[in-house]
């Protein structure tokens, strides 16, 4: 027996250094509007104070951006919203600098930098920041992530019966580790899963498992392509549905046996 589930979308956030917001991201994909040049280096989220802001990596600002976007965009209170946080990586940067230093100057390891590196930082930082008691999960599948973390994001929402927030991100590759792992630039996406259709709904979809591999969604967009080195790049079909209210089925590759099936819920 095959298990639909049900969800709809009622925040919506995207961010790149080229396309640094959803309305930004939104005509892009759609043909409307391009991509910003000079490109920005990084987000600065208000939600963190100016000593935060300063510390937090790059994996951390772009999670808690993208988190309080789709959040204001679903008028949701953040300290009331569930969540799910996936990355593929989590920061490559700090974790690059944990291995460098434990090889060369253990001594020096900064205790900030530490906290920085285990792979739920983001999810921590979102949580305090809000003064959020809710559920927090943070998870990865590697290549799938962005599905994985929707899989689970979806099954929460419709197994509790209310709204989750789902972040994703990755960011570069740097030091040793871009020789055995690929990811370019910066790239965060959020979405506010709700139960049922209310007055802040943008899409909604059915959510279905099916057997057997799965070929990943082809990218449409030039902006898009441009984010395509990005291991969180397998958001950027959806996001690209989003942008365009089109009405095709898309199916998500899961694992080399499993996959994905997204259907559009008519209006």
């Amino acid at each position: 027996m095959t298990t639909t589930l049900r969800v709809f979308v009622d925040g919506i956030a995207f961010w790149a250094p080229t396309l640094p917001g959803w309305e930004v991201a939104r005509a892009a994909f759609g043909g409307d509007g391009m991509a910003v040049d000079p490109p920005l280096k990084r987000p600065s989220p208000d939600l963190l104070a100016p000593a935060e802001r300063r510390r937090a990596p790059d994996s951390v600002a772009l999670a808690i951006e993208v988190a309080s976007a789709a959040a204001r965009d679903a008028d949701r209170d953040p300290k009331t919203l569930a969540s799910v946080f996936t990355s593929a990586h989590g920061d490559l940067a700090v974790n690059d600098y944990m291995c460098t230093t434990l090889a060369t100057a253990p001594t020096q390891l900064s205790p900030t930098r530490f906290h920085n590196s285990v792979h739920n930082a983001a999810s921590g930082y979102w949580t305090i920041g809000t003064g959020c008691h809710a559920t927090s999960t943070a998870l990865t599948a590697f290549g799938r992530s962005f599905a994985a973390g929707l899989l689970e994001a979806a099954t929460q929402c419709a197994t509790d019966g209310d709204a989750v927030l789902l972040v994703a991100f990755d960011v570069q590759a740097v030091g040793a580790l871009s020789t055995v792992t690929k990811s370019d630039g910066l790239l965060a996406t959020a979405l506010v899963l709700a139960p049922e259709r209310g007055p802040r709904t943008r899409a909604g979809f059915e959510l279905t498992l099916e057997s057997g591999p799965a070929d990943a969604v082809a990218l449409r967009s030039t902006a898009a392509l441009a984010l395509a080195g990005n291991a969180m790049a397998d958001a950027l079909p959806l996001f690209e549905a989003l942008a365009g209210a089109t009405q095709a089925t898309l199916t998500m590759p899961l694992s080399a046996s499993l996959a994905l099936r997204l259907v559009p819920i008519a209006s």
